[in-house]
């Protein structure tokens, strides 16, 4: 949490709705990434309250402001000046401080989406686009793509007319003749004749179908579509993986969700409103936003391995932990260090029920301090007890490794260091137990991952995939 004192800038986020945004992540990680003192805050403005929200925000001496809809727009009137560039876009999304007092707009959608797909390596110059959408996220991504040496962009609309005013507004803004447009509008059904008329195109999805809940529907369904589609990338991200982009996955093409440009319209943000201490965002830093971004979309404020002994969480924890870039934690071990004793002695000297009462307390410390973006791989009995199940629930997506008792018999019977397994029938104990515990891992597990016969490696990709990661 960042500290505030008297010293402390405010910036933040006006639109409406705004509640469920994610810019306070990107901008309070930034804050604290950077040792800036800033605090940034959504702000949900009324329809006719844009005006004197703006006339608060300079009177509170607020720093900068993000836009989001339906204001992109309309906040233009009210700002002291406009960047060129947003000017050209007709839209803001930035507002930056002024010498004078007011704000100065700027548009960072457009530059985030560029520098989104830099990262991914996506290439414009010469390549031919087509954008599935015309509303008002279409104008800088077509404004984009023209600006940036595209050969050919296509606005695919299923209203003309409105695919129509935006290729004439990008055109204009470029000032291209007739005979010279880049940016040409079509009807949402005629999308075969790009099929016929282009050997292979980046397509850019700008509409909301797919959105979550209607996770089952692409504005284009259309197989043959996708087979000529080289990168597709969806502004949607939630979910991260959209159907458009399972179609366009399947067919071959390099997919990428809008989470990083939302990223990097933030971070392009963050670095107009800090550009006097010359802030520049490293990549490394912007990748470790996106890691907490994906957990957030995806509902998984930390993963949590769980399972019978021998079902693999220690290694998959640790292959998750090096894939993903976070930190690990051992609830077996986090109890031994705290206690100074091993689980055997532990078990040995207070019994099974003072260790699991001591899970109990892990756990409610896991959730009271808010611990996020950690695997937590936990002991084999701990889901057991309800109240544990309750806990386990709130502190993130439980992935169930299963196994079968022979499976789980062949990986622990060498390990003397299992305390419920010093019995004269090894065996017979884990199908015992494992019956009856299994019933509690399923109601708690988000996912149920079977582990036999697969590799660390296999379990690790597949938890990561169903995750939408």
């Amino acid at each position: 949490m960042n500290y505030t004192d008297g010293y402390t800038r405010t910036c933040g986020l006006i639109g409406n709705p705004v509640k469920h945004t994610m810019s306070p992540l990107i901008h309070n990680s930034l804050a604290s990434m950077t040792g800036i003192n800033m605090v940034y805050v959504p702000f949900e403005v009324k329809e006719k309250e844009l005006k004197n929200a703006i006339k608060g925000a300079v009177a509170l001496d607020i720093q900068g402001m993000n836009v989001t809809i339906p204001y992109k727009t309309d906040v233009i009137p009210f700002l002291e000046d406009v960047d060129p560039l947003a000017k050209a876009i007709g839209a803001v999304n930035t507002l930056v401080r002024t010498e004078n007092g007011g704000f100065k707009g700027y548009n960072t959608d457009m530059t985030g989406l560029y520098h989104a797909m830099q990262d991914e390596g996506i290439e414009l110059k010469d390549q031919t686009v087509v954008i599935l959408g015309a509303g008002g996220v279409a104008r800088p991504t077509a404004f984009l793509c023209a600006n940036k040496g595209a050969k050919k962009v296509y606005i695919l609309n299923r209203t003309f007319e409105k695919a129509v005013d935006v290729a004439d507004e990008v055109n204009l803004a470029l000032e291209l003749n007739d005979s010279d447009e880049k940016v040409v509008p079509m009807l949402l059904g005629d999308y075969r004749k790009v099929l016929e008329s282009e050997d292979s195109f980046i397509a850019i999805q700008c509409t909301s179908v797919g959105l979550f809940p209607d996770v089952n529907s692409a504005v284009i369904e259309d197989e043959e579509f996708y087979k000529k589609v080289s990168s597709a990338m969806d502004l949607v991200y939630r979910p991260l993986q959209t159907k458009f982009l399972k179609l366009a996955k399947e067919a071959g093409a390099r997919t990428f969700s809008g989470l990083k440009m939302l990223l990097y319209q933030g971070i392009d943000a963050y670095e107009l409103w800090n550009e006097d201490k010359g802030i520049k965002i490293t990549k490394d830093q912007a990748d470790e936003i996106y890691r907490s971004m994906m957990l957030e979309v995806v509902g998984a404020s930390n993963i949590v391995l769980e399972g019978f002994m021998g079902s693999g969480k220690s290694t998959v924890s640790e292959l998750l932990s090096e894939e993903l870039m976070l930190e690990l934690i051992d609830t077996d071990e986090v109890i031994e260090d705290t206690e100074g004793r091993t689980i055997n002695e532990i078990f040995e000297t207070e019994g099974e029920a003072s260790f699991r009462e001591m899970e109990t307390d892990l756990l409610e410390a896991i959730d009271s301090d808010h611990w996020r973006e950690f695997v937590i791989s936990l002991g084999g009995g701990m889901p057991v007890k309800e109240e544990n199940r309750e806990l386990l629930r709130k502190i993130g997506k439980v992935v169930y490794l299963r196994a079968k008792p022979e499976t789980i018999f062949e990986r622990v019977k060498d390990d003397d260091k299992r305390p419920l397994l010093k019995t004269e029938d090894p065996l017979a104990k884990i199908k015992d137990l494992l019956e009856e515990r299994a019933a509690f891992y399923e109601d708690v597990a988000d996912m149920i991952i079977d582990t036999d016969g697969k590799t660390p490696l296999e379990i690790t990709k597949e938890i990561i995939d169903k995750l939408g990661l």
